[in-house]
């Protein structure tokens, strides 16, 4: 059963089906294999949609394009800009530290690289700096989008795994921090490498008037994310504030939205949500049929036969991870591995928070590796450069990330709240 589900599921892929249909599918295979029921198909994908959680998926995904697509992105790139210009390279550090912030506004790598790269890449081909470069640096800076919180897989993660959002959410500052490091470090190195300008001389004066215009930008993680951790509000009631914050702010603050604005971002949210949910429902006769014929439990104990080691163990699930990366889509990813690859973390062991780190850090890598790469594809629409070259100028980048990968995966005190 287990390679009668598999094998349909990657030819399906091959044959250019989308991934939900692929997924359901290949489970209809199985179901009709084994005499089961079809009615259990419609069951199950009420089902798995049927989840408090979840409501925050859409609400997160409404307010990251709010802010993308509002005056947020260019005032917070202004402040960090006039603390930070004066550095040689300093406007490849404000581009990184715009992501970072950014990723804890949106929690998407999609929408972290549209903000950020709209605002900046123009800007610093203005100034000279290399144009192939600067996209693939931004569309790395946007992998951290899901990684620091609010995160989207990490709340699909949290739903498949039975573990709590608001602990995932905690772990997530200090690997995005560190992914956020190496990239600085990089562009850096490639700044004094190729000798590029300085911005302004830094002024109190300036960044006390882009501070101004960029503090109600700066409060919406602090309110959301303080909300969430000092227990005023959960994950899902996070992003129904967002939503509304972000509303008022771009109407009333900024003044850069009106009411055709608004529906227009409104429909594209609701088509990525809906994408998304699609995915989630079809994944639950994926599950069913997978705990049905215990198949995760074989799998692991295939893979224990082979070795004890969890050493050994976590290196070729982060292999499969990072594989998956390349060909999927995060959340299809997420939902897909998530129910197979549990039982082999639990037999060994391993804290499922941790786990779920590795897992949305690993997979978020995949955002720049083609050929499904998101982020290089948002990049290559903002620059118009072909995609072959921003793939190119991202390798550096890349391998900064799967460094870090790697660190997050065997020294745990890196996901501080498991200590």
């Amino acid at each position: 059963m287990a390679a009668l589900l598999f094998i349909t599921f990657i030819v399906l892929l091959v044959l250019g089906v989308p991934v939900a249909f692929s997924i359901v599918l290949s489970s209809v295979a199985v179901m009709a294999k084994g005499d089961v029921p079809l009615l259990m198909i419609v069951q199950r994908m009420f089902a798995s949609a049927d989840s408090f959680s979840l409501i925050a998926v859409p609400f997160f995904i409404f307010a990251g394009d709010l802010m993308a697509k509002g005056k947020v992105s260019k005032v917070l790139v202004e402040f960090a800009e006039a603390l930070l210009g004066m550095i040689k390279g300093g406007l490849s550090i404000v581009s990184v530290l715009a992501g970072m912030f950014f990723a804890a506004i949106s929690g998407s790598g999609a929408a972290t690289t549209a903000a950020v790269g709209a605002t900046l890449i123009p800007e610093l081909k203005k100034r000279g700096y290399n144009e192939e470069k600067s996209a693939a640096l931004i569309a790395a800076a946007g992998t951290i989008g899901v990684v620091i919180p609010p995160s989207v897989p990490m709340v699909l993660y949290a739903v498949i795994a039975e573990q709590s959002v608001n602990t995932l959410f905690k772990n997530g500052f200090v690997p995005g921090v560190l992914m956020g490091v190496i990239l600085i470090a990089i562009s850096l190195y490639e700044a004094h490498k190729k000798n590029y300008p300085k911005g302004a001389a830094f002024s109190f004066k300036n960044v006390a008037k882009t501070f101004i215009k960029a503090i109600w930008g700066i409060l919406m993680p602090l309110i959301i994310l303080g909300g969430i951790f000092s227990g005023y509000f959960t994950p899902s009631e996070a992003a129904d504030v967002a939503v509304i914050y972000a509303i008022l702010v771009s109407a009333f603050v900024y003044r850069d939205m009106g009411p055709k604005e608004l529906f227009n971002i409104m429909k594209g949210s609701a088509k990525t949500s809906a994408v998304i949910m699609i995915i989630i429902s079809c994944s639950g006769p994926f599950g069913w049929v997978l705990a049905n014929w215990k198949i995760p439990e074989a799998i692991s104990s295939s893979v224990l036969s082979v070795s004890s080691n969890p050493y050994i163990i976590m290196f070729l699930i982060a292999i499969i991870i990072l594989i998956a990366g390349v060909f999927m889509e995060t959340s299809s990813a997420i939902i897909i591995l998530t129910p197979v690859f549990l039982p082999l973390v639990k037999a060994m062991g391993i804290s499922l928070v941790h786990f779920g780190i590795v897992f949305v850090v690993g997979i978020a890598i995949g955002m720049i590796t083609p050929p499904v790469a998101i982020n290089l594809f948002v990049a290559s629409g903002i620059t118009g450069l072909p995609i072959e070259k921003i793939s190119k100028a991202v390798i550096p980048y890349l391998l900064g990330l799967v460094l870090v990968f790697f660190m997050i995966l065997y020294v745990p005190m890196l996901v501080p709240g498991l200590m």
